[in-house]
């Protein structure tokens, strides 16, 4: 018999949940380099390199109500992140363009903590991210996900991960990034 999977409960990232948040990044290991700001930042924030300017501009948009993502708990603990929110709070990611009736979420960002590694946290993850988009009028979810091979963006997560979630290739990003995509709900012009 296979052993039993964490029970997980997934919350997004808001107001009441910025602090933990904050400590998920500051754990050891944690992105407190980035803050997820690599495709949300503004030109001016672009400029803006430390740590402490990108925590500022990451935790600003979550007071100001603007969607960043979901946080996985176990025991009320907070253990994994995923950047989910609509593509329009992120600068360009190379995706397709938008089309008429469309309401399109983007993926763009994994952490998980050391000891819940290896264990299938991005698949639960990338389910939860999905029905999260869903529940707020996503009509599809687009990823950008890079083969293992990849040198770079690994923190996007892998194109296997994505396939076996049902998502399909749809372009490239770059070099490195794959454009894949998962229609959740039909939109009508």
């Amino acid at each position: 018999m296979g052993e039993a999977r964490p029970q997980l409960v997934f919350h997004e990232v808001d107001r009441s949940r910025l602090k933990d948040f904050i400590a998920l990044f500051e754990s050891r290991g944690g992105p407190k380099n980035c803050w997820c700001m690599v495709w949300r930042a503004t030109p001016a924030e672009s400029r803006e390199t430390d740590s402490a300017s990108r925590k500022r501009a990451f935790t600003g948009r979550v007071r100001r109500g603007i969607r960043v993502g979901i946080l996985a708990y176990l025991d009320q603990k907070p253990v994994a992140w995923c950047s989910i929110a609509p593509r329009s709070t992120y600068r360009d990611l190379g995706g397709r363009t938008q089309e008429a009736g469309e309401s399109v979420w983007s993926i763009v960002c994994f952490f998980v903590t050391r000891e819940f590694r290896g264990q299938g946290m991005t698949a639960r993850l990338i389910e939860a991210a999905v029905e999260h988009a869903r529940k707020r009028g996503a009509t599809i979810v687009e990823a950008y996900p890079v083969d293992r091979s990849s040198p770079s963006y690994r923190f996007m997560g892998f194109v296997g991960a994505f396939k076996k979630a049902g998502f399909v290739k749809v372009g490239r990003a770059g070099t490195r990034r794959h454009v894949m995509r998962l229609t959740i709900k039909e939109h009508y012009d």
